[in-house]
């Protein structure tokens, strides 16, 4: 879906018909509620929650949202994702299915663990300079 670049989620999601706005704000609030410290930005032209660094994306397609939490946070529910389509670092949840809402949550708050390690990590190098 071609869009010019929007300036933030909200003008990102009204782009897109009304069924699908639903499914964003859907997959939005459950972001927004499992980490509310943070920031909601626009990254790769689509919204993201960055705390150290970004923790998720989200995207709106034809037929599917495209969540991306990283390679780390797919391996890690490897088992759980298996029933999507995806790859390395993102899941497809189809627009006819709802949404895996409790995985989410849980993919959220792994990465919000796996951000504050790796900005420890840097700290600590940082330090150590």
């Amino acid at each position: 879906m071609a869009m010019q670049k929007p300036n933030n989620a909200d003008e990102y999601i009204a782009a897109f018909p009304a069924d699908v706005q639903k499914r964003l704000q859907q997959i939005r609030q459950v972001i927004k509620k499992a980490v509310p410290q943070a920031q909601e930005v626009i990254s790769y032209a689509m919204p993201a929650y960055k705390v150290n660094s970004v923790l998720v994306y989200f995207a709106g397609w034809d037929k599917h949202i495209g969540f991306y939490p990283g390679a780390g946070a797919i391996a890690h529910f490897k088992d759980e994702l298996s029933a999507y389509k995806g790859a390395k670092g993102s899941v497809q949840f189809p627009l006819d299915e709802p949404l895996p809402v409790d995985l989410i949550n849980r993919i959220v708050a792994y990465r919000v663990t796996e951000d504050a390690a790796l900005a420890e990590a840097r700290r600590m190098k940082k330090k150590k300079q």
